[in-house]
């Protein structure tokens, strides 16, 4: 069971409950948060309340998740980008707002419903009937290639190659405002909000060394176009390591600014190079996802001034 505290500041005020839980309680919907407040699992100042109760400065508001009920994990017949695919492997692009695998208020819809479906029995279970296959992930709103374990001995292979940080993972974002330098590395460790237990922070307090470099691919004066390649692969790290730099991810909503100027659905976050050693070949493979439709279509109406 999980418990999360949270205490108002100024620019939550006057937002839904259930809309201001949604965005800081990440991969939890808000059909989900609404039974939580049905149920009385969520209060605020020790009271039940509406899922429509508008927030007040200073309201604490306490969450009590429960622990998961087993489930069956279903098959779906979800559409799959597949990028490659062997005995050992399976490459897939992830499209933006697909859950990797199921969590509280995401049983179905997710990667593992439709990796379940194509591969059968054809899934490492090193990580358990919830995440068979999952050696790593991207979130729910980040687009771009995954790689996904077909047999336990490939799991163990990618995920060694994963701790000992010899994989290639570069990124696509759009971020805001202008990077002055061409080029520039991060190097500041990462570890859990000291308040906010689903955010993440640069913080020295039990946290983890953390690398990012990033290039500047191009510039838009109010933001920027970047590639960012992770040395280290903490969660939420080109997030949160951007933010810390002064140039949050344009549509984040967990790390960005509270108001977004346009009408994005999540971060603007494209894994686009994946590279690795194949767990039997023996040989090192790399697999690239072009920038979806949305991406490269926005980008275009900040070349053409028509966002700004």
């Amino acid at each position: 069971m999980d418990f999360y505290t949270y205490i108002v500041e100024n620019e939550d005020v006057g937002k839904r409950v259930d809309v201001f839980l949604t965005n800081e309680l990440e991969e939890v919907s808000r059909s989900f948060i609404q039974k939580l407040i049905f149920d009385e699992k969520i209060k605020v100042n020790q009271k039940p309340i509406k899922p429509n109760y508008k927030l007040k400065l200073d309201d604490i508001i306490d969450v009590e998740i429960p622990d998961p009920e087993p489930v069956n994990i279903l098959a779906e017949p979800i559409s799959l980008d597949i990028l490659y695919e062997d005995n050992d492997i399976i490459v897939v692009n992830k499209p933006q707002g697909m859950v990797v695998h199921p969590a509280p208020g995401h049983y179905t819809g997710t990667l593992v419903n439709a990796l379940l479906y194509h591969c059968k029995d054809d899934l490492s279970g090193i990580n358990g009937m919830l995440r068979p296959g999952i050696v790593h992930r991207i979130d729910k709103d980040t687009s771009g290639v995954l790689m996904v374990a077909k047999n336990d001995y490939a799991h163990n292979h990618l995920a060694l190659q994963l701790k000992e940080h010899s994989i290639t993972r570069k990124y696509n974002a759009i971020v805001y405002h202008n990077i002055i330098n061409d080029v520039g590395t991060i190097n500041a460790p990462i570890g859990r909000h000291p308040t906010e237990r689903k955010k993440m922070a640069v913080t020295q307090k039990n946290s983890r060394h953390a690398v990012t470099h990033y290039t500047v691919l191009e510039r838009f004066g109010q933001f920027t176009f970047i590639e960012a390649q992770l040395e280290t692969g903490r969660t939420h790290q080109i997030r949160v390591h951007m933010k810390h730099i002064g140039h949050p991810l344009l549509g984040d909503p967990v790390y960005g600014p509270k108001s977004q100027p346009y009408n994005i659905n999540g971060q603007m976050l494209h894994a686009r190079v994946l590279g690795f050693v194949h767990p039997s070949k023996n040989e090192y493979m790399e697999f690239e996802a072009p920038l979806p439709k949305y991406f490269m279509d926005f980008i275009e109406r900040l070349r053409k001034n028509t966002y700004l």
